[in-house]
């Protein structure tokens, strides 16, 4: 018997003969024996619906009571689902984010999970319960308030709770056939990965891949979490997210998968996948004194402005001047507040102007053969030139090599860079279930 952790998504439960598909799906690995925890998100469009009545009533909604109502909406899903499985011949019993013991700092509507203390959820699973939690929310430490973790908080959930409960493995169910080697809605050629490292998975989501949160696979790195990304529409394999050889976890209700030895990884394919990013912006900070002390006089002020800074490069000073000039890259809705703080620095760091553009996009190649395979740098620019896509910015890392184009460009560049690596699949077009690729 093992412990699985599962996490549907709001397009597996967004009605409820869904809901029912769902319930059947969990009751079958209750049957087998398998104990069960499972995260749902709220039923298809809801939070959004819930996001929008509330700016209906105001522009401004208070964090504290736009949480409380988001959180309304896993709970509804979590209850109609405990409900499905009962029905099933299964107990189950439904949980809120703090009854199941997920602890967050008070951040509101972003909040971080914190600690885990899911004694509620073990003492369901030892009395052969099956426990629903609701994903996306937890309490906050310190002023006991309801908290949401933002954008990808169910998988993030889900994993933290795998964690805490020492489970087999996670997995996460969503509206595609697991992880592919590039966004499926985009290039219809994709193939799906059997088997991805938690590292290349890592580059991947911090690149752009949008079907599983970063925070979610950075916990599972962390803790070491076998993930399985599989679709809850269909019965296919899916992806599974693994290191280390000679563990065993369930990847149905009855067969189990033995993680490969350090050989058998080895023979992995040099590229993963492509993944791109369509929300970056670029700044570039114009004619800056080029002296020890102002850049990092300027990122400190990027800081404080609450953005992520992505790529950096500096060009060389001129020596008439001695002035250069900084670009970088940084989400797109970070983009105003950052330019904002900047100029009102501009005296201070001494700089001429400021650049901005959001219409640029990353393309990211992503592969751990990378740090055994040359020519990999070469073929992704010649792939590029062919295309007739200029390259305006370069990032790597050791199994990661990213590029900034031009937005209108960049759709291009993924398939053109998908064609040349080999990666197109012959079995014909990936499906995404249910529109969104989450």
């Amino acid at each position: 018997m093992s412990l699985v952790v599962q996490k549907y998504g709001g397009s597996s439960v967004a009605d409820a003969a869904s809901v029912l598909r769902v319930a059947r799906r969990i009751a079958s690995y209750r049957a087998a024996g398998h104990e069960v925890v499972v995260v749902v998100s709220a039923m298809g469009d809801t939070t959004d619906d819930l996001i929008d009545l509330a700016k209906q009533i105001t522009p401004t909604p208070p964090g504290r009571e736009l949480d409380m109502l988001l959180t309304a909406g896993e709970r509804i899903a979590m209850a109609l689902l405990a409900m499905a499985i009962n029905d099933t011949g299964h107990e189950a019993r439904s949980f809120t984010g703090s009854q199941a013991g997920v602890i967050t700092d008070a951040s509101h509507g972003k909040a971080r999970i914190i600690d885990v203390t899911p004694g509620r959820i073990r003492g369901a699973l030892d009395d052969g319960a099956v426990a629903i939690v609701a994903g996306f929310q937890g309490v906050s430490q310190t002023t006991k308030d309801v908290t949401t973790l933002g954008r990808g908080g169910s998988d993030t959930t889900a994993v933290a709770l795998a964690a805490a409960l020492n489970a087999d493995v996670c997995e996460i169910y969503t509206d595609v056939d697991g992880v592919f080697t590039a966004d499926p809605r985009l290039v219809t050629k994709a193939s799906r990965i059997p088997l991805i490292s938690h590292e290349e998975m890592l580059e991947m989501a911090a690149a752009g891949a949008k079907v599983l949160h970063l925070r979610s696979v950075e916990y599972a790195r962390r803790y070491g979490v076998p993930l399985h990304v599989r679709s809850s529409f269909s019965d296919k394999p899916g992806t599974l997210i693994v290191e280390g050889g000679g563990r065993a976890f369930p990847i149905s209700p009855t067969e189990m998968f033995v993680t490969p030895t350090e050989e058998e990884a080895m023979e992995q394919p040099i590229i993963s996948g492509v993944a791109h990013d369509a929300s970056q912006a670029k700044i570039t900070v114009v004619g800056i004194p080029d002296v020890p002390g102002k850049a990092a006089a300027t990122f400190q002020i990027v800081a404080e402005a609450g953005a992520n800074i992505d790529m950096i490069v500096q060009n060389v000073s001129t020596e008439i001047t001695g002035r250069t000039d900084i670009s970088f890259t940084l989400p797109a809705a970070d983009g105003a507040a950052v330019r904002q703080a900047l100029e009102a620095a501009q005296q201070e760091l001494g700089f001429q102007r400021l650049v901005y553009t959001d219409q640029i996009g990353k393309l990211s190649l992503v592969g751990a053969g990378m740090r055994s395979h040359p020519g990999v740098s070469a073929r992704l620019f010649e792939a590029l030139s062919e295309a007739g896509i200029n390259i305006e910015m370069i990032s790597t890392s050791e199994i990661r090599i990213s590029v900034v184009t031009d937005l209108a460009a960049l759709d291009r560049a993924v398939v053109a860079v998908h064609t040349a690596f080999g990666l197109d699949s012959a079995d014909g077009e990936a499906i995404v279930y249910g529109g969104t690729g989450r």
